[in-house]
């Protein structure tokens, strides 16, 4: 059997089949090369952060299922954004039709974001937002309304995904070409080192590479690509490397494939900490640890007998767990079929709990560490992603290769192997290609009322007819002139949001100065 990165797993290993130099590349936890994690105690003295991703509808609906998760135990939330909030349009843009509340919650100005966190104090709530290309709005929109809350800048914890060039290469919601784009996430780390210091100001992700199709060699390889891509842009603004380096974390996903999941996350620490401390120099260890979200494999849930899906994810989480995830995003198991109604949204939860508090994974720190099998696997998924890398880098920089479609058909390539292997059976998906019933239950999806789109519009039209206009108007120019010009961007952002400027309203003035991108086609 091949491991889904491309190497022989064997049905035996022994102490032949790990390299010499192990305990090198070991090292302890919490000090270099953090293949064992990134913190000396890791889980013995706290688990990871358990943070459910939610949000659908309005504002005020996200906000009820905010308040349900926290009272069930949450420990942090991560926010779904509809997609014209992700793309930059307002709810009642005409692109937006069809699409408002489906997919996440609907924000289009302040007044949204203030009814999304009513009631959560946001000093004691660590909030992810899974937002990229207009990801620095959401995050001024969420400390604005924390400090409406009397919570400062300083006090803010949490994470904004941030991370445009995964969408040119798997995921889509692109606004602006990647050069002004790339200056924006700059922006954002000066910003948010000034302002917002304890605020993760990027989630390198490679959790949508690997639901489009990525191997698990290749969703480390193409993330850490773009995390050197991101540094050098955060460099070439002029920032030092240890002034920013220690706030970026990575988001990946966890399949079913437990070994080669926590192999994959063991490589991708020992990577990381080698291109920080190697290629730029960084002193500070803050900045050579590669700090992650995980989040189980959406992909390979079912439509077929849903329940079956409860297991995956259990076993999908023991795998991110084992490999020394930050935090956690369980799916439900009805994710395959609808937006998760609150038990399945709740039983998610209790997955993280049972494997907290009752499996003992948390009573030891890098359980698998020297296992013939584990220390193998790690090997191979390194050096199958160092080479992804340099082939990455032979076109230049990660822009690069992408704008010549290389991640994108390196992925499109894997996702099709795969999917033959599923089609011919040699690869078991229970209840697709073996195990199936005749007759599934029937099952009553959570529905998303079409009345929120109408509404939002109200919203909108009542915002736009109350509001200071002209401040408004005034405020867009001078982000206007920011753009075109070279000072951040950002403080001007927040003042136009702050008069109750939309989120479209915002993006519009960048598009009319940075353009927006059209990808090339490749055949």
């Amino acid at each position: 059997m091949n491991a889904e990165s491309g190497f022989e797993i064997k049905p035996v290993y022994d102490g032949g089949d790990v390299a010499p130099g192990l305990d090198e590349r070991l090292g302890e936890p919490g000090s270099y090369p953090y293949t064992r994690g990134v913190y000396p105690t890791m889980y013995t003295q706290r688990p990871w952060t358990m943070r459910q991703y939610a949000g659908f509808g309005t504002a005020a609906e996200s906000n009820a299922r905010y308040h349900q998760l926290l009272a069930a135990g949450t420990m942090g939330l991560s926010v779904a954004f509809d997609l014209p909030t992700q793309m930059g349009y307002d709810s009642d843009d005409p692109i937006a039709h069809g699409e408002v509340g489906k997919v996440g919650v609907a924000i289009d100005s302040i007044d949204d974001m203030r009814q999304l966190f009513d009631g959560i104090p946001l000093d004691r709530v660590s909030t992810s937002m899974t937002i990229n290309a207009p990801g620095s709005l959401l995050l001024l929109l969420y400390q604005l309304v924390a400090e409406e809350q009397g919570v400062p800048g300083a006090a803010l914890t949490g994470t904004i995904q941030n991370d445009i060039l995964k969408e040119y290469i798997a995921r889509g919601t692109y606004i602006f070409p990647p050069k002004p784009s790339l200056r924006l996430v700059a922006d954002t780390f000066a910003y948010c080192r000034a302002e917002v210091p304890k605020w993760n100001t990027i989630s390198i992700s490679g959790y949508h590479m690997a639901e489009a199709g990525a191997t698990p060699a290749q969703e480390i390889a193409f993330t850490l690509a773009n995390g050197i891509e991101y540094v050098r842009a955060a460099i070439a603004a002029g920032l030092a490397v240890d002034d920013f380096a220690p706030r970026l974390s990575f988001f990946f996903v966890a399949r079913t494939t437990v070994l080669e999941e926590i192999a994959k996350f063991r490589a991708a620490r020992r990577m990381w900490a080698r291109i920080m401390r190697d290629e730029f120099g960084a002193k500070n260890p803050k900045s050579l640890m590669l700090r992650f979200h995980t989040q189980t494999a959406g992909v390979q849930l079912t439509a077929q007998q849903p329940e079956v899906n409860l297991v995956r994810v259990a076993i999908q989480a023991l795998g991110a767990i084992a490999g020394g995830t930050q935090s956690l995003h369980t799916n439900a198991y009805d994710e395959a079929i609808a937006l998760p109604t609150q038990k399945s949204a709740r039983l998610a939860l209790r997955t993280q709990q049972v494997l907290a508090y009752e499996s003992g994974l948390v009573d030891t720190v890098d359980p698998f560490a020297g296992s013939y099998v584990i220390e193998a696997m790690t090997d191979e998924v390194e050096a199958h992603a160092t080479e992804l890398i340099e082939r990455v880098f032979s076109f230049g920089s990660s822009v690069e290769a992408i704008e010549q479609g290389f991640q994108k058909q390196e992925i499109e390539s894997s996702a099709y192997r795969i999917s033959q292997e599923i089609d011919g059976g040699e690869r078991v998906v229970v209840g697709v290609n073996r195990f199936r019933v005749d007759e599934e239950e029937k099952y009553e999806p959570l529905r998303v009322d079409p009345a929120i789109e109408a509404d939002q519009a109200a919203r909108l039209a009542t915002l736009r007819s109350t509001r200071d206009s002209p401040a408004v108007e005034a405020a867009l120019a001078d982000l206007r002139k920011a753009a075109e010009g070279t000072e951040n961007v950002l403080p001007p952002m927040r003042e136009a949001l702050r008069l109750r400027a939309t989120v479209g309203e915002v993006c519009h003035t960048l598009r009319d100065v940075w353009g927006v991108y059209h990808p090339v086609e490749h055949f």
